[in-house]
Formats: C-alpha cells, structure tokens, sequence
C-alpha cells in the first residue's frame, strides 16, 4: 500500500467479457485513486480447467453475451475468434501473462497489459490462449520478449497466478469483474460484476475520504 494506507483491488480476467465491458471503468478508477490508494491487480481465473473445444451451443451462447456485453458496455467485439477450429476457452495462460507482466513491471503497468490483452483478444480476436502470442503482444506493449519468454512458462509464475487464484477464493469473489477496497477496516467489496463508473465514482470518493460506509465486508 502506498503512504494512505488505502488500495483498491482489482479482481479480473483477461478473458472474461464483463471484464473487457468495464476495462474503461476500470481505467478511471485508477485515475481517481492516482497518487491516494494503491490500486492491486489480482486475476481470477474464469476458466482455468476447460479443455475442450467449444460446441455449437456454447458458440451461440457467446455471441450473444458478446453482443449483450458491447450493446450494454459500449466496447467494441469481434466475434471472429469464437468460430475457430479447435479454439477452447481456457484463461489460464492469459492470466499468467498478466501476473508475468506484475512480476516484471508493477501493479500500475500490468494494469495496462491487462487491458492490452482484453483488446487483443475481443477486438483484434488474438487467441491469446497461445503462448507466442502473449510473448508477441508483451513484446507490442513493451515488455522486454526474452525477459517474459523466459518468466511466463516457468514454475515460479504458475505458482504466483495460482496464488492469484488462491486470493480471489479468500476473497469470496463471484463474479468478475469485481473491485474491492481494503484499509485499516479491512476488506469491502465495492462491485460485484459491471457497473458503470458513474455508479461507483461517489463511493469510491467517500472511501478515499474517509466516509464510506461499511456495509459489505469481504472475506478476511
């Protein structure tokens, strides 16, 4: 935590389309924490067990939500990359490369990375389930390639998204994106799935200010 003794942690997916709807919300509430709160990226790990191709139920499904998604958020989806042959939706990888990138960088760049790889996935339809192409879009960001080729297939970084992984649990998080602010109370939760920023940008104010009521604790 920074010298207010206040974060605001980040709970998410890079492959998670609620996610990728609240990506600018989530921008803005790091600009209002800036220089006030430490803001965390924790990933959670949508699907980290899937290993099958999706079926024609499951593509319909995801058009949909992907529509749904953009009509409501505004973000732009391409839904190219749900027809690929043999596509199968596992987010692990993904979420590795994105604590890969808060090994190498800090919280505040993999933030950024996180949201890179959102676009890359559902607007630029990278099927960011590869490991060479998270290699290639760490290098398109600007992490050093061989640094992160070298960090992001290694034990030690699966071993510290799992502890991702682990946190989210402690954290009793059930849906993503979910956001929650920790300080000398302890852990609340602030949202639980999307909401727009201007929902959340009076309860973010109070509780950088010292006033927000405390109603919905999180799991210590």
């Amino acid at each position: 935590m920074n010298n207010t003794n206040k974060e605001l942690i980040y709970v998410g997916d890079p492959m998670c389309s609620w996610c990728y709807g609240f990506a600018p919300i989530k921008r803005q509430l790091e600009e209002q924490c800036t220089g006030r709160a430490q803001v965390t990226l924790i990933v959670g790990g949508l699907h980290i067990d899937w290993t099958e191709p999706q079926d024609e139920n499951r593509r319909q499904f995801l058009r949909d939500h992907w529509r749904e998604v953009g009509e409501r958020s505004g973000q732009p989806f391409k839904l190219e990359i749900i027809e690929k042959e043999g596509f199968v939706y596992n987010t692990e990888a993904a979420c590795r490369a994105a604590v890969t990138a808060r090994d190498m960088v800090g919280n505040a760049d993999a933030l950024n990375f996180f949201t890179h790889l959102q676009i890359a996935f559902y607007h630029q339809n990278e099927d960011v389930t590869q490991d060479d192409v998270l290699i290639n879009q760490a290098a398109e960001f600007g992490l050093d390639k061989e640094k992160f080729a070298d960090l992001f297939p290694s034990d030690t970084m699966r071993q510290k998204t799992m502890l991702d992984f682990q946190m989210a649990q402690r954290l009793e998080v059930s849906g993503f994106p979910t956001v929650v602010v920790n300080d000398q109370h302890g852990y609340a939760y602030l949202t639980v799935g999307y909401q727009p920023y201007e929902s959340l940008q009076q309860v973010v104010e109070a509780w950088l200010t010292d006033q927000l009521e405390r109603d919905q604790p999180a799991a210590e």
